[in-house]
């Protein structure tokens, strides 16, 4: 089951603070449930990495548009512009079709069909544009994509490939993001009271539980995917 409480402010821990430390938590807790990479079959890892593409390629900068058209601080805008700026310059979608190729995972429309109710579930989300619940929703992918960059390219590995280009960099590009993912929050949160209130976890919640049919689908998904 996934739990991601919500964060609360108390006189000795700031609200934006509380909002981390559960992020940290989700992101650990998220990690831990990873299935050992040793004991999955080619088939497993497979389509672990080509539903993980099919999902990424396409949306992450979806996602991370829909929070600069979602902030109102100017500080926000800049540290999502600067992450936006990055992502088209270097072209990280093409990275990581290049990482996916190279692994012999490239998505199907089975791989596709397998995450979309859970990833149509992220976009109605982000259609919303809540400053402070997308913010919190994309700090904690960044966090998250850091730690499981190291997986990934052990996937890969045992796929047969060397191509680590797209690995290699978000293991590293990804921690000054989420730092400045979590400056943007202590931004807005100066002027979204009404986004503030609330679960400010809701999209968390929904991104964990697209990142876990990326990793094991449900048995509904994958008929559904089958048919």
């Amino acid at each position: 089951m996934l739990t991601a409480s919500l964060a609360i402010e108390t006189p000795e821990l700031p609200l934006a603070t509380a909002i981390q430390q559960e992020v940290e938590h989700s992101i650990n807790d998220l990690m831990a449930s990873l299935p050992e990479a040793a004991e999955l079959s080619a088939d497993e890892r497979r389509g672990l990495i080509a539903r993980y593409t099919a999902v990424l390629e396409g949306n992450f900068i979806y996602w991370m548009t829909g929070a600069f058209l979602a902030v109102r601080t100017e500080a926000a805008r800049e540290i999502i512009l600067d992450n936006l700026h990055e992502e088209v310059r270097d072209s990280h979608p093409h990275m990581l079709r290049k990482f996916a190729l190279a692994a012999h995972a490239a998505p199907t429309d089975k791989d596709a069909m397998a995450v979309y109710r859970d990833l149509t579930n992220v976009r109605l989300f982000l259609g919303r544009l809540s400053a402070v619940r997308i913010i919190v929703m994309m700090a904690f992918f960044e966090g998250f994509i850091q730690r499981f960059m190291a997986y990934l390219a052990d996937l890969a590995k045992r796929q047969g490939s060397t191509e680590m280009e797209y690995t290699d960099v978000h293991g590293v590009c990804d921690i000054a993001h989420t730092d400045g993912l979590f400056r943007a929050l202590d931004a807005e949160m100066t002027v979204g009271a009404s986004d503030v209130a609330g679960d400010q976890m809701e999209g968390v919640k929904l991104l964990r539980t697209l990142i876990s049919s990326i990793v094991e689908p449900s048995e509904k998904a994958l008929a559904q995917s089958a048919a």
